[in-house]
């Protein structure tokens, strides 16, 4: 883990721009909120920001390899991905007063069906990410990513990434072939990030039930947030919160579509006495102790929801860089007319609090 950390060439011949099929999905990949101007150029001068003192914890990494085996290699249209350095992050930050972020992968992470592959890759990134951390002291943190479905894999990564990388926490994806986090297959996984009390970061995928659904629109303006729900459906109602209730989870994207449709959540639950057990003391209390990140939700029609189902305490700032811009994210929750106390808690304080290294630094 020592060494400068190598940026992207612009002039390589890997970062040409996707093939004509999948432009359109370069553009809207992880549903840019297009209308709210919130997508990202190229880094422009700027007046400076005011004091860095937010702690972004939706920020994602790119390693040179992750680039090279996964955006390009499998062509998935985040062209903003293929272009990131670690310098557009601090750039970036500056603009949008960013003081720290948390970094992770993006999906669709670094499982493709080779075990001893996705091992390799995801240690690769978390030592990459490890190294950022330390070229640039409390400027970064790390959600380490882990090889699921590979479970042996992941109790591995998870137990080297938290006490020799000394990351702040994991970061998975909604969903492994077609399985949700709740799913027994995973449930090793689970257990042991209770037992270790650990900060669960989650990203979206784009699942294998839904892909081209609806001519002209990709699956990410649609499935991410969808995919975050399905998700958490699985952790409440096959009881994991209940057996696993030290874990601290972070949903993307302000928690998809649950606030909406969290009184369909109860319904089902009224309606399933038999799952009484599973969750005693109902949805809506455990979707409240949840975090939620305001990446791609910082506008007036999600935080309109989300602030009827969770306190201020439980929303952290994020921003889903390199697909939206600090700046923008901070001033779409200002818009928004949180008060003082509120909006420097969402901005850090509950970040701080949630992870103590970052509040320390």
């Amino acid at each position: 883990m020592t060494g400068p950390l190598p940026g992207v060439a612009q002039s390589c011949p890997c970062c040409r721009p996707p093939a004509r099929g999948v432009s359109r999905r370069a553009f809207v990949a992880e549903g840019i909120a297009a209308a709210a101007g919130l997508a990202l150029g190229r880094p422009a001068a700027a007046a400076p920001a005011d004091t860095p003192h937010r702690v972004d914890v939706h920020h994602h990494l790119a390693p040179p390899r992750w680039i090279t085996d996964v955006v390009l290699g499998r062509n998935t249209g985040q062209r903003p991905l293929a272009d990131w350095t670690p310098q557009r992050s601090i750039e970036d930050m500056d603009r949008g007063g960013v003081a720290t972020a948390i970094t992770s992968i993006s999906e669709p992470s670094v499982w493709f069906g080779d075990n001893a592959a996705a091992r390799r890759l995801a240690r690769e990134c978390n030592e990459y990410g490890a190294r950022l951390m330390a070229d640039h002291p409390a400027r970064f943190g790390l959600f380490a990513i882990v090889p699921l479905p590979d479970v042996d894999g992941s109790l591995e990564e998870i137990a080297y990434a938290l006490d020799t990388l000394k990351a702040d926490g994991i970061c998975l994806m909604t969903s492994y072939q077609s399985k949700y986090l709740g799913d027994p297959a995973f449930a090793p996984v689970m257990d042991e990030l209770n037992r270790r009390k650990a900060v669960v970061f989650t990203h979206p995928v784009r699942p294998d039930c839904c892909r081209n659904l609806v001519p002209d629109v990709a699956e990410p303006v649609i499935e991410l947030g969808t995919d975050t729900t399905r998700t958490i459906a699985s952790l409440l109602f096959s009881g994991t919160v209940t057996r696993c209730p030290d874990i601290k989870f972070i949903w993307s994207h302000g928690g998809g579509t649950v606030p909406f449709l969290t009184m369909r959540f109860v319904g089902w639950a009224n309606a399933r006495k038999d799952l009484a057990a599973r969750l005693p003391n109902g949805p809506v209390a455990a979707l409240k102790k949840f975090h939620y990140d305001t990446a791609q939700a910082a506008n007036p029609y999600t935080l309109a929801s989300l602030t009827r189902l969770v306190a201020p305490s439980q929303i952290v700032f994020g921003t889903d860089f390199p697909f939206v811009t600090a700046a923008a994210t901070a001033q779409g929750l200002k818009d928004f007319g949180f008060g003082d106390i509120d909006l420097a808690a969402i901005e850090g304080g509950n970040a701080r609090a949630l992870m103590p290294r970052v509040g320390a630094g």
